[in-house]
């Protein structure tokens, strides 16, 4: 089930929302589109429309960075493993090897 509504959000940023009553009680998820964007594209990050060519909508990136966010939502769709690591030092290292691998 999906509802709807277009609000206007005031500048102290706090809204309070009225539910449908044939939507259950329970958790649930708020997802919140500024109205400007089209729907495709919802899921974009602002920062990389910004870096789209306004005549072919095509990201301006090289091929490395586009390579990489790619990666990095392929790891929020949890299609391939993240990495974590419990400090700075520990990132750097495993960098390095990287790097000396390639």
């Amino acid at each position: 089930m999906t509802i709807t509504q277009t609000v206007d959000i005031p500048v102290d940023r706090r809204l309070i929302i009225d539910v449908p009553g044939e939507v259950p009680a329970g958790r649930t998820i708020l997802t919140f589109t500024p109205e400007d964007y089209a729907p495709e594209e919802a899921n974009e990050c602002p920062e990389c429309a910004k870096h789209r060519d306004p005549v072919t909508g095509e990201l301006r990136f090289n091929a490395e960075t586009v390579a990489a966010i790619e990666e990095g939502r392929a790891m929020i769709r949890g299609e391939i493993p993240a990495k974590w690591y419990n400090s700075l030092d520990e990132m750097m290292e495993d960098l390095e090897k990287e790097d000396s691998n390639d």
